[in-house]
């Protein structure tokens, strides 16, 4: 069976000042997860491995790097997902964890429940040991100057998606040797959100979702268009109908855009190795490995090879 990992750094007009730290850092996330299942390791581990590089990398808005809400706080939200058993985990609203997505997998192994918020997934995280890193580590000083121009959060979210002042998701999805799918999504959300604001990464069928009958799905993009036509599992609905992978996400996108008017992008992986990285929005930095070869992007219809050694 074909291993095949694919990373996504967020759906949204990305600057040309961060657009090579951008490629840079999804193609590392993407060459470290693929070594895992290079050595036989599992979809769920390559997929936290690297989100979890994502999230140390303050060039992304998840972890490191993430955004402020409207009272200057870092507040984040991360799911993962195994397609063999449709186990999965959830965070929303966490403070001060630089690896949220790794907290999600505890919610799913070490809990009965799918998701904890808020004041209920730190005070979890600090019971299992989880140390707790002070916002002004997690938080850069562009991000700091940047909260302070915009210190009102506007009703028009899906207007100002695509400029600047957005600043998005991670994820990864996976499938290893043994045909088992896997998904992760993690993200600090937009930028001066109101306190308590939740969007699509973390809510299972939205964010993300896997499914070895089917395949494995990241979402990014304006999260409340998302949420309204749970786009993960709208995609994955059109593979079970037949579509193949990249068709399956571009009538999604579109079908939000139509009927949301939102915009946004996806990465999917078929239990055969099948992928498709996609997006309606400015920019999207993504990376995936097969058989030691590696694809990345950043604009549309953008699609570089590189052999790795």
């Amino acid at each position: 069976m074909k291993a095949v990992i694919v990373v996504h750094g967020g759906a949204w007009a990305i600057p040309d000042e961060i657009s090579q730290a951008s490629i840079d850092g999804v193609k590392a996330a993407a060459c470290e997860g693929f070594s895992l299942l290079k050595r036989g390791g599992s979809a769920l581990d390559a997929v936290e491995s690297a989100v979890r590089a994502m999230e140390d990398n303050a060039v992304f808005n998840a972890g490191h790097g993430a955004v402020l809400n409207s009272d200057g706080e870092v507040e984040l939200d991360a799911v993962i997902m195994d397609g063999r058993t449709l186990a999965c985990g959830a965070v929303s609203s966490v403070k001060n964890i630089a690896n949220p997505v790794s907290l999600a997998r505890a919610v799913m192994e070490k809990t009965d429940h799918v998701m904890l918020t808020s004041k209920g997934a730190n005070l979890f995280a600090e019971g299992i040991g989880v140390v707790t890193t002070p916002t002004e580590t997690l938080v850069t000083e562009y991000e700091r100057k940047e909260w302070e121009k915009h210190k009102k959060y506007h009703t028009g979210v899906i207007e100002l998606f695509n400029t600047q002042w957005a600043h998005d998701t991670v994820g990864a999805v996976a499938v290893d040797h043994s045909g088992n799918v896997a998904c992760a999504t993690s993200t600090g959300g937009i930028r001066n959100k109101m306190v308590g604001r939740v969007g699509d990464s973390p809510i299972i069928g939205c964010g993300g979702y896997a499914d070895n009958l089917s395949g494995a799905v990241s979402c990014t993009g304006h999260g409340e268009s998302i949420l309204k036509v749970t786009l993960a599992r709208l995609i994955l609905s059109h593979i079970e109908q037949g579509k193949e992978v990249v068709d399956a996400v571009e009538l999604s996108l579109r079908y939000m855009g139509d009927r949301v008017h939102g915009a946004g992008g996806a990465i999917a992986v078929s239990p055969s190795g099948e992928w498709a990285a996609k997006f309606t929005t400015e920019r999207m930095a993504w990376a995936s490995v097969e058989c030691d070869i590696l694809w990345y992007g950043l604009n549309p219809n953008e699609k570089f090879k590189q052999q790795l050694s």
